[in-house]
């Protein structure tokens, strides 16, 4: 089990990435949360294995249909929180 910190930047706001997000993660077993941030990002925190983070990390590239990513930064914590769950938070 594995615990990512993931900023996706570009026009990820006013586009259902957060939505899309949970949706995604939940489909693959990831769990966490995501969130807009107030410059512009989304922030996002995942747990999950190699195969689950791998597969949400390239979907979170793309984001849903009407985003456009510009940039993703991954960062790994040695901290797990055993989310039960992944939350969109509004």
């Amino acid at each position: 089990m594995r615990h990512l910190n993931i900023k996706v930047y570009g026009r990820v706001q006013m586009v259902l990435f957060r939505d899309s997000a949970r949706r995604h993660a939940i489909k693959l077993g990831v769990r966490g949360f995501v969130r807009n941030e107030p410059d512009s990002f989304v922030y996002i925190e995942a747990e999950g294995n190699d195969e689950q983070l791998e597969k949400f990390l390239a979907w979170c590239k793309n984001g849903p249909i009407l985003a456009k990513v510009e940039k993703v930064e991954v960062e790994e914590s040695l901290e797990l929180k055993n989310f039960t769950k992944f939350e969109a938070h509004y």
